[in-house]
């Protein structure tokens, strides 16, 4: 597994596999290319099919600006090692092809050629939950703990700058009253729901804080704001408005803070290694439901629960988000996107509770929640995998042409 540099993505939104994923490759093969100053793009698949509306097209027009480019769609052509498939060439005065990088954008914001990494990239030896559980008690350490041995000295810098930027865009969204890019029209609710929590009995104030600030992460990253993928864009207000909700409720500590983030840095990570974090790949079961289980197991060790019980409690995220599907109205990162953040967010809150009240003991383990994630969201049929040809995509203007 990579370092959690590699998950944990500072960037633009409003999409890590739509948007940072080409843009990056795009970047690269430009520098590949210094003199030239015309290419030509294909996109297949998911990237073709939702591209225009994740704002692919802008970001790789951005990306080679002042070079002029070519953009072809393809989205009926979905390519064999994964639907987020593109071609950049380069072309001579005359038109000529003179140079050809097929790339994929494999979800959170990377990249891959289509061949594995290189055992250089790896510096976590183990890469299951169970055995790093074992290591764990074999050595009396903490989850944060193996992060803490895997990493470098400077991750802890590297995370304080994650938990400035995640809170960042909470206390920006919380403040904008506007509508959002798009033919949706649709407006932001961060700002009223943060104003109405305050008049709400203290049962459902914590309820109503942590809508408002997955909501604030969720519009910030839809309007192509400055955000974190935890561990993608379309998933990146659960961890925020978790963790924010709990350091303001409880006063926990930066460091704390930084601790629970390696937490749930390390269980995307085995997810992401293991599995998949791409919704275009496994459905949003990959995106939701992997940022519920990283909020959820984030959430049980600040409320003091044992390595067991964090594993449960990522586990009973993961578990109870299979078969999601990833159906983004128009291609935005907006409905149901936005409101599926408010409530994965929940959900995270109330599996770490469920978690912690229980002896960590459980039948399913973590790790084979994962193993039946991908399968379930490789059953997934391919229009329900960010293609914006089915569920919600289709049925959400059926009342007004009826």
């Amino acid at each position: 597994m990579e370092s959690l540099r590699e998950l944990f993505r500072i960037g633009y939104g409003p999409s890590s596999s739509h948007t940072m994923g080409p843009k990056k490759a795009a970047e690269l093969f430009k520098a590949r290319h210094p003199k030239v100053t015309n290419f030509r793009i294909t996109l297949y698949g998911s990237l073709a099919a939702t591209g225009k509306g994740h704002l692919t097209d802008i970001a790789l027009k951005n990306a080679f600006q002042p070079n002029t480019i070519a953009l072809i769609f393809k989205p009926e052509i979905v390519l064999p090692f994964h639907p987020n498939g593109m071609e950049f060439e380069s072309l001579d005065a005359s038109g000529i092809v003179t140079d050809t990088w097929r790339v994929y954008s494999v979800g959170g914001g990377a990249i891959s050629d289509g061949t594995p990494l290189p055992a250089s990239s790896s510096i976590y030896k183990i890469t299951r939950m169970t055995p790093i559980l074992n290591w764990i008690d074999k050595e009396g350490k903490s989850l944060w703990e193996y992060v803490a041995d895997s990493e470098d000295e400077q991750i802890w810098e590297f995370l304080q700058q994650v938990w400035d930027t995640m809170k960042a865009a909470i206390q920006r969204g919380i403040e904008k009253e506007s509508v959002l890019p798009g033919v949706l029209k649709l407006p932001r609710k961060a700002a009223s729901y943060y104003i109405k929590s305050r008049n709400l009995s203290h049962e459902l104030q914590k309820f109503a804080y942590v809508f408002a600030y997955a909501l604030a992460v969720s519009e910030e990253n839809a309007s192509g704001g400055k955000i974190v993928t935890a561990p993608t864009c379309g998933s990146c207000g659960i961890v925020p408005a978790v963790l924010y909700l709990l350091q303001t409720t409880y006063q926990f500590s930066e460091q704390k803070i930084w601790h629970a983030l390696a937490s749930a840095g390390l269980i995307g990570n085995i997810v992401k290694f293991n599995g998949s974090i791409s919704g275009a790949e496994v459905g949003c079961g990959g995106e939701v439901g992997v940022a519920c289980a990283m909020a959820a197991g984030a959430a049980a060790q600040l409320l003091g629960g044992t390595p067991s019980q964090i594993e449960y409690a990522a586990e009973i995220a993961l578990e109870h988000h299979l078969g999601l599907t990833c159906d983004p109205v128009e291609g935005l990162v907006q409905i149901p996107c936005i409101e599926r953040n408010a409530m994965g967010a929940i959900r995270a809150l109330e599996c770490a509770c469920f978690a912690i009240l229980s002896d960590g003991k459980h039948r399913i383990s973590f790790d084979e929640a994962v193993v039946t994630m991908v399968q379930t969201g490789h059953d997934l049929i391919p229009s329900y995998r960010e293609t914006s040809k089915a569920g919600l995509a289709t049925t959400w203007n059926l009342d007004e042409n009826h």
